[in-house]
């Protein structure tokens, strides 16, 4: 992945492990920290996946502050799917059968302070670029919603299950120990406020044709619940397409 700039904002990969202490901390700070008191400078969000993953940044340039970061895990086919982040909260057999190059896009975090959407859309140009280099035909996560209480996001789980859940040869099953069924969901989604309460990570993917699984999954750690997302790229609207290759440049 070549550097990339847009406005204020500088795109990098991470060069040692001073770049990924500072994702990790970033990382701590917006999945955890600013749901607690304390401030611990040393604190750090890591796993055993940082050691094989590309670590993506976005700094400012005119302070030199990290603004934002990601994490991208490389897999040669579906035949790797086990490796994944994913895998340790999805039944992903499903997809072992994809037979194409797959990214894992994870960790992904702008600080709190940040709020310009040309962050959102430099991370997109970054990609975008990098998934036609690749050959990437699937990029796949979790997309996190805040909070645990599934009746505060009822609207967006119900249009996430009206139009964007998997194709059946796709859909990953039920793993986690507390899940939110909301393939059970009798009710119609409000389109406004379902879009509303979608995270914004998740709204880009499901602008891509995006699709989600048809369960959440909790995670009383980090205060949140998520949903497996997976974008096709063949299946991509060609305008949509286009847009993300001029971003590109």
């Amino acid at each position: 992945m070549r550097s990339m700039r847009k406005g204020r904002w500088l795109l990098r990969l991470a060069a040692g492990p001073d770049d990924l202490l500072a994702a990790q901390r970033l990382r701590w700070l917006c999945f955890v920290g600013d749901r607690t008191e304390a401030q611990d400078s040393l604190a750090l969000d890591a796993d055993a996946l940082d050691a094989v993953c590309q670590h993506v940044l976005i700094e400012d340039t005119r302070s030199g502050q990290l603004v934002a970061c990601f994490r991208l895990l490389h897999l040669t086919s579906g035949t790797d799917i086990d490796r994944s982040y994913s895998a340790q909260y999805y039944n992903l057999s499903a997809l072992r059968d994809f037979p194409a190059p797959m990214v894992e896009l994870g960790r992904f975090c702008v600080h709190p302070a940040h709020s310009d959407p040309d962050i959102l859309r430099l991370a997109w140009a970054a990609l975008t670029q990098h998934v036609d280099a690749a050959g990437v035909e699937l990029l796949f996560g979790c997309s996190s919603f805040l909070g645990t209480d599934a009746t505060q996001h009822e609207d967006a789980f119900a249009m996430l299950l009206e139009r964007h859940i998997a194709p059946k040869r796709w859909l990953p099953r039920v793993k986690a120990p507390e899940v939110f069924r909301f393939a059970r969901l009798l009710r119609r989604p409000d389109p406004r406020r379902a879009m509303a309460a979608m995270p914004p990570l998740l709204r880009t993917y499901l602008m891509m044709g995006g699709w989600v699984s048809d369960h959440a999954v909790m995670d009383r750690q980090l205060g949140t619940m998520h949903v497996f997302t997976g974008v096709e790229i063949k299946a991509i609207p060609p305008g949509r397409a286009r847009a993300l290759r001029q971003l590109a440049g």
